[in-house]
């Protein structure tokens, strides 16, 4: 029971990077235009980054490879994504209800993923082949 949970809350993170990312893949322009009304730099080219950081850390995250770094990965992503497209927006009334939802999300989503971080992939993950093939054969927990 314990391994399947394991796997169905690894995907179920991933799953928010996952369709985050193909969204911004199939609706770019307008994304765009929502990073250059948020301020940001250069938005095309922020976009397309923020694209594959979510598709990459989704995809590596799902299938448990190098899930440490992905998941610390993640978070650091998470905190300007968080401060830039939903804390700067609490100023308005009309959107602080809102607002403190997506905040309050993004850092729930950070508490999983630093358990990640912390306790590593758990059941069925790439993580866990790489170890077992490591390991010379005979070799004991001892040695």
């Amino acid at each position: 029971m314990n391994k399947s949970i394991s796997l169905m809350s690894r995907a179920l993170i991933a799953l928010i990077f996952l369709m985050s990312g193909f969204g911004k893949l199939t609706h770019f322009g307008s994304m765009a235009q929502l990073a250059a009304s948020a301020g940001l730099p250069f938005p095309e080219f922020s976009i397309a980054i923020a694209t594959v950081i979510e598709l990459a850390g989704g995809l590596a995250l799902l299938i448990g490879f190098e899930t440490r770094w992905t998941a610390l990965a993640l978070v650091i992503y998470l905190i300007p994504v968080t401060i830039v497209f939903h804390v700067a927006k609490m100023s308005d009334p009309g959107q602080v209800q809102m607002q403190t939802i997506e905040v309050l999300k993004n850092l729930a989503i950070m508490g999983g993923l630093l358990k990640y971080y912390l306790d590593g992939a758990g059941f069925l993950a790439l993580d866990n082949r790489r170890v077992a093939v490591a390991k010379p054969k005979g070799a004991s927990f001892a040695d």
